[in-house]
């Protein structure tokens, strides 16, 4: 069976598992809330349309946006019960999903409750009056029952869309099949996006297929299909939720952004400490901002970041010190503000840089950023995802006054081929990644120094920062890393012939700096 595939199924009933949860609990919540709201507005107009103008417009916003605009609230709102209660709440992971979730899933169940109780004949509502049923009698014994296949119907729809949209639940640390299509799209793991895809497609028709079995019962009046189709998802939701029974509470927490660099790092960090007799989680695939928040309120334990990142994300500075200066100012800021603990520098160093095709840099004779600067009003500049919002672009066309006839972003995987395949001109590369050397790529010097220093650190939440076990498991990690390692690990998830996952390149870069 090819590596991957392995892999695969052996990440397959803890993603399913906390998948099926997470949709099954979004969609009971929405239709605790979308069921009497449906049934208010079915009997008042001045509710009706309120409701269904507020559900359409949520299903406008972008699954991942809705997703990612709870973290922040969440954080205000977990701020705030800890000033006032002395708790604080989860911010990252299962609530957030949750909360997006119900609300994505609303709706069709309100849609279609309105539409089935409405849509009852007046006539048969009238022989119920005429027979003496009070109001309660009329809705139990008539209106419910001849609604029941329209709202049903709702329900199928709403169950189908929050299992695709639970996919997206990824970047805000809520494991997920979606953590297949994340890692995959990054990595280039096409093995891993089509399992993903296929596992929640597959899970979305199973749920469908029983809803149906409950929807045909309701219509037909068959209490035995409603039954079958009620023990269908129980039992289902059982067996999914079965390898969680005898799971204990794991004990770290590991972060990681979305590329290849932090998914080989966490799970170096996670080995360090499995050795030490921890037990690990990982959320994987966080953006730059949520994932040093989530550290700072202890949503996650440990992560690697950047320097340069943190001293113009998080710092909010726009200057350039030198390494040691800006490490030892980093050190004592995010102590005193966060509480969060700089364990020391990994060794390399992860820059963001300009770079180009080696033969296109020699046709324009663009060394520099400098020599860029004339050429630039002719060329498309290619961004990851995060690069054209950050302060550093900022600060570099501020330097440089740069001026590109195009910008466009990409996940990093698609940057590379985008200028493989000539759609744009220039990338925002990063140092230590393979595929510099793997592609012949030329990097454009920095002479006025706008990009700051981006060396790798270990960070350690506030919950852990008198931890022992941790430091101990984690310190020999500190200044043992190098960027010729570094490099060559990505490039065996990146780039390399037979690409392995993540987990494997790890093994080699443990091995390779002796630390196994």
């Amino acid at each position: 069976m090819d590596d991957r595939f392995a892999a695969a199924w052996r990440l397959l009933p803890g993603y399913l598992g906390q998948h099926v949860l997470l949709s099954a609990a979004a969609l009971a919540l929405g239709l605790v809330i979308s069921l009497p709201l449906a049934l208010l507005a079915a009997r008042s107009p001045q509710v009706r349309w309120p409701a269904l103008a507020v559900a359409s417009l949520i299903q406008t916003i972008p699954g991942l946006a809705l997703l990612a605009l709870f973290y922040p609230l969440l954080l205000a709102v977990s701020s705030l019960t800890l000033h006032a209660f002395g708790f604080g709440i989860p911010a990252l992971g299962f609530l957030p999903s949750l909360l997006a979730l119900t609300l994505y899933s609303m709706l069709p169940i309100l849609r279609n409750g309105v539409a089935g109780l409405t849509g009852v004949d007046p006539a048969v509502l009238e022989a119920a009056d005429g027979v003496g049923m009070t109001a309660r009698q009329k809705l139990w014994r008539v209106e419910v029952p001849l609604a029941a296949p329209v709202v049903m119907a709702g329900v199928r729809t709403a169950a189908v869309w929050t299992i695709g949209a639970a996919t997206l639940s990824t970047p805000v640390g809520q494991t997920s099949l979606g953590d297949y299509i994340f890692a995959g799209l990054q990595t280039e793991n096409w093995v891993y996006v089509v399992f993903g895809c296929v596992a929640a497609a597959g899970l979305a028709l199973v749920v469908d297929q029983l809803l149906g079995l409950i929807e045909a019962g309701a219509a037909r009046r068959d209490r035995r299909r409603v039954l079958a189709g009620l023990a269908g998802l129980a039992l289902g939701t059982l067996a999914a939720l079965a390898p969680f029974a005898h799971a204990g509470a794991p004990a770290y927490v590991i972060g990681a952004k979305n590329f290849s660099e932090q998914f080989i790092l966490a799970d170096v960090i996670g080995d360090r400490l499995k050795a030490a007799g921890a037990q690990v989680r990982h959320k994987d695939g966080l953006g730059s901002a949520v994932v040093f928040r989530a550290l700072a309120s202890s949503d996650i334990d440990v992560y690697v970041d950047y320097t340069g990142t943190l001293w113009t994300n998080v710092l909010n500075r726009a200057d350039s010190p030198p390494r040691a200066q800006m490490l030892a100012e980093l050190t004592r800021q995010l102590k005193a503000r966060y509480g969060v603990v700089v364990l020391g520098p990994l060794g390399f160093e992860n820059a963001y840089a300009l770079t180009m095709t080696s033969p296109r840099a020699r046709a324009l004779g663009v060394r520099t950023l400098e020599d860029l600067v004339p050429r630039a009003g002719q060329l498309t500049l290619g961004g990851d995802l995060e690069f054209l919002s950050r302060p550093e672009w900022s600060a570099i066309r501020r330097a440089y006054d740069l001026s590109f006839k195009a910008q466009r972003s990409y996940n990093p995987t698609f940057m590379y081929r985008a200028l493989e395949d000539g759609e744009v001109d220039v990338i925002s590369a990063f140092s230590s990644d393979g595929r510099i050397a793997a592609d012949h790529l030329a990097v454009l010097a920095d002479p006025r120094h706008a990009i700051p220093n981006y060396d790798a650190v270990l960070l350690i939440s506030p919950r852990r920062a008198g931890d022992a076990r941790l430091r101990q498991a984690l310190q020999p990690l500190v200044g043992r890393i190098d960027v010729a390692h570094m490099r060559q690990a990505n490039f065996m998830v990146d780039r390399d012939q037979d690409k392995r996952p993540p987990e494997q390149a790890a093994r080699w870069l443990e091995a390779a700096v002796g630390l196994k």
